[in-house]
């Protein structure tokens, strides 16, 4: 009967996620940020754009690394309420329930990529609205590729969860992992074009192989030059080879980091700290 308290686990977040309203605005903003600002910067920079002779719109070619921005984030964020639930003690009340300690990992994980998932049709819807998505798109395609991008960041926010014990930690640690990920990911430009040390570093980071995805999900129709400048630079069997490969690794490392007494660390150190006083 270990499905009913994964599935309560999964129901928990999935209504924390609905209840802050704030954090579902910022999941939508954020994306059309970069998509306005950095891709109206970039287009007059290449000389494209409407109203310019230059080609298609370099906004087109960001769209996937935008939709992948925000199951990043969204990912992360959500594994952040599992550092917060070893401060506030909810983890406390977990971690004597009768089932394997694991399955917390992977309940939180699964609710993690879920809420990242949500958000990506959230901003998906939008980007329909806007006339942003190509009509060559691939459902299942896109489908796949928004669910096993939304696993692996999820398992990425849950290894770093793993191995912190207060939410400043996990605010370094997140800043110190989801911006080199961003950035060396294609969302931006493609891996192709990268210096040869710089490509390496994008071809290890697994993030990479999502936004890629994603790529082919939703092809970018501009002209056979601009169509083979912004290429995609993986194959589809290798992209989600190495999501749900990076998924599997990431998940059991962070069950192996997690246990009984990682719950009560935050608790131990707070005890500590007063007796210090």
């Amino acid at each position: 009967m270990t499905y009913r308290p994964i599935l309560a686990v999964i129901e928990r977040e999935i209504v924390r996620l609905f209840r802050q309203k704030s954090r579902l605005l910022s999941a939508m903003v954020r994306p059309m940020i970069w998509l306005f600002v950095i891709g109206a910067g970039f287009d007059a920079m290449l000389g494209r754009g409407e109203g310019s002779s230059g080609g298609a719109s370099y906004q087109y070619f960001l769209v996937p690394g935008v939709l992948g921005m925000s199951m990043l984030f969204g990912a992360m964020l959500a594994a952040l309420a599992t550092v917060y639930d070893k401060e506030s003690g909810v983890m406390r009340m977990l971690v004597v329930a009768p089932f394997e300690h694991y399955w917390i990992v992977v309940a939180k994980t699964l609710s993690a990529a879920i809420a990242a998932a949500i958000q990506a049709v959230l901003v998906l819807f939008l980007l329909a609205l806007l006339g942003y998505l190509s009509k060559d798109l691939s459902l299942p395609l896109l489908a796949a590729g928004i669910a096993s991008t939304s696993l692996a960041s999820a398992s990425t926010g849950m290894l770093i969860a793993a191995c912190t014990k207060t939410l400043d930690n996990f605010a370094v640690m997140m800043n110190l992992v989801i911006f080199p990920m961003f950035f060396l990911s294609g969302s931006l430009y493609p891996i192709q074009h990268l210096p040869d040390a710089l490509r390496i570093v994008a071809m290890l980071n697994p993030y990479s192989y999502g936004v890629d995805l994603l790529k082919h999900a939703l092809p970018v129709s501009g002209g056979a030059e601009f169509s083979a400048s912004f290429s995609t630079d993986f194959s589809l069997g290798l992209n989600l080879a190495v999501l749900l490969g990076f998924s599997a690794l990431a998940t059991a490392i962070a069950c192996a980091r997690f246990s009984r007494e990682t719950a009560y660390e935050p608790l131990i150190h707070m005890l500590s700290r007063k007796r210090g006083e």
